[in-house]
């Protein structure tokens, strides 16, 4: 099979596993595994965020909020920027370790096809490299190595695949990323202009070369933060509402648009996307990383198990 022909395979199948059936098959591997990518770019990439956010949560404490004279400045400052952090780093780690709804693999097997008792005429679609079957919308990573339902994107940052089940968490990482390097911002240009009053002399408990140096340094990357995690915020809400992914997006650019071709499934309006992807009625769940995270759950496995079990 050509690879031309491998694209149109992705793009046009048609369904075969309802999104029932398929997240039945991988709801138990979630449940008795430990979701983790042992790649060494991203596991390098995860790092490196928590260190620059855990450097700005340094930055605006230590250097900006406790030398300051204004006791509630500091408090009320200090308690966001903490609480967003803690948010911000929980999306991350949701994201990370969350099956993003990985197809079982090795399921093309006669016997499970049998089981799927397929009308005549049907068309089924196998993945040549995981030998897997796939469903709808379902697209192979070679990072992974599985076929991911409904997936968007593979994201060295968070190391994982966004995809159905961990989007959510990828969108709220994005947003209170932007939020913090919004507040970050906001801090540093107000400590510039208070240091500058004082000469330095009082604004800080460092000396005035190292807090410039500290302040720079977190305004370059709150830039970089903003600019990057606004965008794809942006990008990934648009996608929702649109019932795309950038995957299909990109496709259609460079083959859709030749072809002429349109999608094989039923687009949700817009808030039905959003309620798919964040689930149920607009509250503050939408925005709560923790929101249905079953701990005890996680550690009954891992005593039955003795010891996690990562993806490969």
């Amino acid at each position: 099979m050509s690879s031309g022909h491998r694209l149109r395979d992705v793009e046009q199948q048609h369904p075969l596993l309802d999104r029932e059936e398929s997240a039945a098959g991988s709801a138990v591997g979630e449940a008795e595994r430990v979701w983790f990518i042992q790649d060494g770019c991203g596991i390098v990439c995860a790092f490196i965020t928590w260190f620059l956010v855990l450097y700005a949560d340094f930055v605006v404490t230590f250097v900006m909020l406790l030398p300051s004279k204004s006791f509630w400045y500091a408090v009320v400052n200090g308690v966001v920027f903490n609480c967003l952090a803690v948010l911000a780093l929980s999306s991350h780690l949701r994201t990370m370790l969350t099956d993003p709804g990985a197809v079982p693999k090795g399921n093309a097997t006669k016997k499970y096809m049998e089981s799927l008792k397929l009308k005549p005429g049907e068309v089924i679609y196998k993945c040549p490299k995981c030998c897997s079957i796939k469903p709808e919308r379902a697209h192979h990573c070679s990072i992974c190595k599985r076929c991911i339902r409904k997936m968007d994107h593979h994201c060295p940052w968070v190391n994982n695949c966004v995809g159905e089940n961990n989007q959510r968490f990828f969108v709220l990482f994005t947003m209170y990323i932007a939020m913090i390097s919004t507040h970050a911002l906001t801090l540093s240009g107000y400590q510039f202009v208070t240091c500058v009053k004082v000469q330095w002399s009082e604004c800080s408990d460092f000396s005035p070369p190292v807090t410039v140096m500290l302040m720079i340094f977190l305004c370059l990357e709150g830039l970089l933060f903003l600019s990057f995690t606004a965008i794809m915020f942006g990008t990934q809400v648009h996608s929702i509402c649109n019932d795309e992914t950038v995957h299909f997006i990109c496709n259609k650019m460079e083959i859709e648009r030749l072809k002429n071709e349109k999608p094989t499934w039923e687009r949700q309006v817009r808030w039905e996307g959003m309620r798919s992807v964040f689930g149920g009625q607009p509250s503050l769940l939408w925005i709560n990383p923790f929101a249905g995270l079953r701990l005890r759950r996680l550690l009954t496995t891992s005593s039955r198990k003795a010891g996690a079990e990562f993806s490969v």
